[in-house]
């Protein structure tokens, strides 16, 4: 099956080469491609999307037309059918999801042009308002927490951006984890936030709200999650040890995906604690970066910080909190660094505190909206 990249950024010229590939009518479609790519992909693919992901280790996954249609099938299973607002970049999976789902469901989306702004959001949704046969037509969308954040600060002042976020069904927020404060603000807000947890290895989010969507199962095998369904993607292109190695099967042939998380499952819901390979050894002693950045996120003025190992002369390595000036600079530095040391001393151990607190004017992130952690690292490294 022939392959042909598309390097332009244009929702509409995606959106049509997504309903080509899906319909089977024109090539498979590839999305951010580093490099020479094959000119054949196995039969069956419709897209394969490449993503450097936070880590910047570059990813080409082979997402089929049965896997990226079973879950748009699964989300309206789970939600419902509707329009959709594309929010985020079409190259990201949660971009790509939104325009597979509008293909699927026979509408198209609406969409944001340029920069993402609270305004510009609450305008477009504004336009989303239709009906058939006489009852509305539920609207929906997906975002990143950084997204989120943007607009709940925005609606704090502008009635339009509340009426906005209030005006969709669901909004599916994911790519990485939700702050408790943040989603205590959507619900106060009245917005109807959705957490989804995925990736592209599985077409998206496929764990709503810590239930796996219809066809989905999840286990945890050895501490970490595992995940099997229609909507895995085939594996890597042209990489078959890679692929070997994140996808298995078991004893009966399930086919399970390894995430490379931590999670546990409580009264059948999924709560994901964080990545087994973001850890650092400070002391002679593992510390989980993710679990010491989740605790600090729960300070005042630290709800959006990021957490990054470095080397340390006396202990090896060390924590660094990493957040943007702002609302950090309501307390002094040393007063923010006290409490979150305080904290995660409280919660994980006198081990695992942050050595140092970085202010920034911004804190660098992927197209996908999450954390770019080695641009963070890079940041934290200039101030030496």
């Amino acid at each position: 099956m022939r392959l042909e990249p598309v390097t332009g950024q244009d929702p509409r010229e995606i959106l049509r080469a997504v309903r080509g590939a899906l319909h089977g009518a024109g090539p498979a479609l590839g999305l951010g491609l580093f490099g020479d790519a094959p000119a054949e992909v196995p039969a069956g693919t419709a897209v394969v999307l490449t993503t450097s992901g936070s880590t910047g280790v570059p990813k080409s996954v082979v997402l089929s037309r049965d896997a990226l249609t079973a879950s748009a099938l699964a989300t309206v299973d789970r939600i419902g059918d509707g329009t959709w607002l594309l929010a985020l970049p079409a190259t990201y999976v949660a971009g790509l999801q939104v325009l597979v789902r509008s293909v699927v469901a026979d509408r198209e989306p609406a969409w944001l042009t340029g920069a993402f702004t609270a305004q510009g959001f609450a305008a477009v949704a504004a336009t989303m308002v239709s009906t058939v046969r006489g009852e509305r037509v539920p609207a929906f969308t997906s975002l990143v927490p950084a997204q989120l954040s943007k607009l709940l600060d925005a609606a704090a002042d502008d009635s339009a951006v509340l009426s906005a976020l209030r005006s969709f069904e669901a909004i599916l927020v994911g790519g990485q984890a939700i702050p408790a404060a943040m989603l205590e603000r959507a619900t106060d807000a009245g917005a109807r936030v959705v957490r989804t947890y995925g990736s592209t290895e599985t077409s998206g989010g496929c764990v709503y709200d810590g239930v796996p969507l219809r066809g989905v199962n999840v286990r945890i095998e050895d501490g970490e999650v595992r995940i099997a369904g229609p909507t895995l993607a085939d594996g890597y292109l042209g990489a078959p040890e890679r692929t070997a190695e994140a996808f298995v099967r078991d004893g009966d042939g399930t086919r399970w995906y390894r995430t490379g998380d931590v999670g546990v499952i409580e009264h059948d819901v999924l709560r994901v604690r964080g990545r087994i390979d973001n850890v650092i050894v400070s002391g002679g002693i593992n510390v989980s970066l993710d679990r010491v950045e989740n605790v600090v996120r729960g300070i005042p003025g630290l709800q959006s910080a990021v957490v990054v190992g470095v080397p340390d002369p006396k202990w090896g390595e060390a924590s660094v909190v990493v957040v943007a000036r702002g609302e950090a600079l309501r307390r002094s530095e040393s007063t923010q660094l006290e409490a979150a040391r305080n904290a995660v001393a409280a919660e994980i151990g006198a081990h695992a505190r942050p050595a140092r607190l970085v202010l920034v004017d911004e804190v660098p992130a992927l197209p996908s909206g999450k954390p770019d952690r080695e641009a963070v690292r890079a940041a934290v490294a200039a101030f030496h």
